[in-house]
């Protein structure tokens, strides 16, 4: 079994259990995700499956794609409003949408993003997280991400001294939504936190197009297959004698002009991704 599955993952899971419902659904082992979601957030997981496997470092530099929504006027240790958070500072907070909506778009661009204490990030081969849990002072880290859109979607609302508002972003590898929404707060300072989050897309993986957990464990799903799902890496198919060479991964003399390439049969069958490296077409993905 080969192939890609995307997911709706549901509230209160996290990646690896939805991997070990769909690993038992299927008796297979040889399942991974790539782009976890934390149990807090919902949206699209998606699953490489068998061969599949080997296409999970291409997806790794994906943008995504999020809607979230943010409280103003709330901090917690976890930026956000998992139950387990313990509430750092509330106040009742009082600002006009268009400031809100202008310092929303200030975000656009690159910028210094510090690491959330709680995260699976590692300073010193230790997860953050793992500071937390054991009260251990650490320095967190900066890394730059890039918001590459952003916009405030639907009204904001005020309630119980807060401001409810929601936003749709489409970010780099490695964005924190907590962190940007905290971000947020402290440029219109005041604190804030993140209330709910919905990953709807990765790369050209859309939540339109995923699945339930019920639709699997009911079998009303269908595996992406590998070469249709990378519709930006181009098929060669190849003769019985070049076929024979390409099973083998001899290095050829460059026979294609894109960086990399599907190679097939005559049958229509995936052998392997081949890479051009300077004049030669290199072997980078085996799937015989």
């Amino acid at each position: 079994m080969n192939g890609i599955l995307v997911v709706n993952k549901p509230l209160g899971y996290t990646s690896r259990e939805i991997v070990n419902i769909v690993s038992k659904k299927m008796g297979t082992k040889k399942i991974g995700h790539t782009g976890t979601l934390d149990p807090k957030a919902s949206g699209v997981l998606v699953l490489c499956i068998g061969n599949a496997l080997k296409m999970i470092q291409l997806m790794d530099d994906y943008d995504k794609e999020y809607m979230a929504e943010g409280i103003l006027g709330m901090a917690t240790d976890t930026l956000d409003t998992d139950k387990n958070a313990t509430v750092l500072e509330e106040k009742n907070v009082d600002i006009k949408e268009d400031a809100i909506i202008k310092t929303i778009r200030s975000f656009k661009g690159k910028y210094r993003q510090q690491v959330p204490l709680y995260s699976a990030v590692k300073v010193n081969g230790k997860k953050l997280y793992e500071y937390a849990r054991s009260n251990i002072p650490v320095d967190l880290p900066f890394k730059e991400v890039e918001i590459k859109d952003i916009e405030m979607v639907d009204e904001i609302t005020y309630r119980g001294g807060k401001i409810y508002f929601k936003i749709r972003c489409t970010v780099s590898k490695g964005t924190f939504i907590r962190v940007l929404i905290s971000d947020i707060g402290d440029r219109l300072k005041v604190p804030a936190v993140m209330n709910s989050l919905i990953r709807t897309r990765i790369g050209n993986f859309n939540i339109d197009d995923s699945y339930s957990l019920e639709d699997i464990q009911n079998g009303n799903y269908k595996l992406i297959n590998i070469t249709d799902a990378f519709v930006n890496i181009k098929r060669i198919m190849v003769d019985d004698d070049m076929a024979s060479k390409i099973s083998n991964g001899v290095i050829l003399d460059r026979f294609f002009e894109d960086d990399m390439a599907f190679i097939l049969d005559k049958d229509g069958n995936l052998l392997a991704i081949y890479k051009n490296v300077d004049n030669k077409s290199r072997p980078y993905k085996m799937f015989i």
